[in-house]
């Protein structure tokens, strides 16, 4: 089975299959980061990770509001994507002896999560404008703007700290 089904005829279709791709995709993280908040050791990185699990939370608030402005119920589509890089977090922080490096792994585990979103949002805001849909843009750009700013604030605790105590 391929990732597009020929259920999409059109643009709109496309459209919501992708928004039905990332509603799965974020409600795969909700119930990814907790298992990363305890196994995070450093202090700040802890507090990161849920900061950004009640933002996520967020997300699929503003996602929901998309479906329904659309006139769509809520629902994901399988998004072998994310699981993918939430399986290869799992199984790499599973062999990870020593609670730095797994601090370290922790974060590009997240960051590769973060690169998805963030291709996600761009593209489901472009299209979004193509088809005049400035309320769902609207909505797409915050998670978007949360989304890149999670993945700064990861990139400071990497190179600030953890990848040091590392190394």
């Amino acid at each position: 089975m391929g990732l597009f089904t020929k259920d999409i005829k059109n643009m709109d279709d496309l459209f919501v299959h992708t928004l039905r791709d990332i509603y799965y995709a974020e409600n795969q993280i909700v119930k990814a980061l907790p298992d990363m908040i305890e196994q995070a050791g450093d202090p700040a990185l802890r507090q990161g990770f849920e900061s950004h699990l009640a933002e996520t939370k967020g997300q699929v608030r503003r996602l929901d509001e998309v479906f329904r402005l659309l006139g769509k119920e809520p629902s994901g589509v399988d998004c072998p994507a994310i699981d993918g890089i939430i399986d290869e977090t799992e199984d790499v922080t599973g062999e990870v002896d020593d609670p730095r490096v797994l601090d370290a792994a922790l974060i590009a585990a997240a960051q590769a999560v973060e690169h998805y979103e963030i291709t996600r949002y761009g593209t489901l805001i472009a299209w979004a404008k193509q088809l005049g849909r400035s309320d769902c843009a609207a909505l797409f750009q915050q998670n978007l703007d949360e989304e890149k700013a999670t993945d700064k604030k990861l990139t400071t605790l990497a190179e600030s700290n953890i990848n040091r105590k590392a190394a």
